[in-house]
């Protein structure tokens, strides 16, 4: 059951809150929440330059009763949390981004860092975490669409192989030669492993060496190879490619079960992301009846991943001028809902998934003050 928290007048919660009682509330451990919740979607699908994963921690032991759910942390929701009791924010965008070079009460960001570690409040954000992870914010938004098959447009890999080896690489040695001694002269280059296997050519017994190296290893192995040329002439070098983690990635590719027009994708929408409007930019030669049998999404800001996708829609926050023009000129129709639009009902479902996962020891509160900073007037 989603708990009402009704707001009060602007104020700042010093430490007196922690006098409150939480007698009533069951706790968790913030390491076994946040340990849980990394479970579900781990941050390693995380996008690189993103900032992800617990960014403000009370000093410990810290106990969390109510898990507080937002797409954004504004100061405003952060009032919210703070009356809600929240001992940890899920803030969906990270609230702290860009490094902050001191904490002041100067900057609105750096207000909410001073408050959150004022009132032992920790602060966790996933953000393409959970745009990647399967059944996140991009399957989410899918929905809006109907019924329709889904696989992620820029797939996600497992993480990479131990010591980070990039590299395979294979030669044979004659048994007569010694090969224990080049092996240990060999296994001196850091960042390799190696393994034998016994084999045999044109009735000469051999020894298979296989490499697993990182691309640091690489040439200084080649390096000590080239050095004996009847070993330079057979050696076989191979990428390792990591393999495709299933319906993992980001954005999603959507092939509907049937084809729709385009003024009824508009309508279901609507409905699914609870907007009057929405904008809507035709494609060349289409119009709100022609059918789309195949829709790109991504939620946010998505042109990067949409960019250059056959689709007959695309649908995402926001795209620049350009880029739409620039798909509009292929015949791809695109519905912009604005950033956070394509995000926040995501929460509703979040919440029920974490009450369950968490077996219901902590309490999930999704916030009522957080909004798209932009309407229509």
């Amino acid at each position: 059951m989603l708990r009402l928290c009704l707001s009060r007048g602007p104020q700042v919660f010093l430490h007196t809150r922690s006098l409150l009682s939480t007698s009533s509330r069951a706790l968790m451990d913030l390491k076994a929440l946040v340990s849980s919740l990394n479970d579900f979607a781990s941050l390693s699908l995380a996008e690189s330059w993103d900032n992800v994963g617990l960014l403000v921690e009370p000093s410990p032991p810290h106990s969390v009763g109510t898990l507080f759910l937002t797409n954004d942390l504004t100061e405003e929701v952060m009032e919210e949390a703070l009356h809600c009791k929240a001992n940890l924010i899920l803030s969906y965008h990270p609230p702290i981004f860009r490094p902050l070079k001191r904490i002041t009460w100067k900057s609105w960001k750096e207000r909410l860092v001073i408050q959150a570690l004022e009132n032992r409040v920790a602060i966790y954000s996933p953000h393409t975490a959970y745009d990647a992870t399967p059944n996140g914010v991009n399957d989410w938004l899918a929905k809006g669409l109907g019924a329709c098959a889904t696989s992620p447009l820029q797939p996600s890999t497992s993480p990479s192989y131990p010591s980070g080896h990039s590299h395979r690489v294979e030669f044979s040695m004659d048994s007569s030669q010694a090969v224990e001694s080049f092996l240990a002269a060999l296994q001196v280059i850091p960042g390799i492993s190696v393994s034998t296997l016994p084999s045999r050519s044109q009735g000469t017994e051999q020894t298979r060496i296989i490499l697993s190296c990182s691309q640091t290893a690489l040439l200084p192995v080649m390096g000590f190879l080239s050095k004996d040329s009847r070993l330079h002439e057979n050696i076989e070098i191979s990428s390792l490619q990591k393999p495709l983690l299933p319906n993992t990635g980001m954005g999603r590719l959507c092939k509907l079960v049937d084809a729709v027009s385009l003024k009824v994708v508009v309508e279901r929408l609507k409905q699914h992301l609870g907007l009057p409007h929405v904008r809507l930019a035709l494609g060349v030669g289409k119009t709100l009846d022609s059918l789309v049998t195949v829709a790109a999404v991504c939620a946010g800001s998505g042109s990067s991943v949409l960019q250059g996708v056959d689709a007959d829609l695309y649908l995402t926050g926001e795209m620049s001028h350009h880029e739409v023009l620039d798909a509009v000129a292929r015949g791809t129709s695109v519905v912009l809902c604005e950033h956070s639009n394509t995000e926040r009902g995501f929460l509703l479902e979040l919440k029920d998934t974490l009450a369950a996962r968490l077996e219901n020891k902590v309490q999930v509160v999704v916030s009522k003050k957080d909004r798209d900073p932009l309407e229509v007037v």
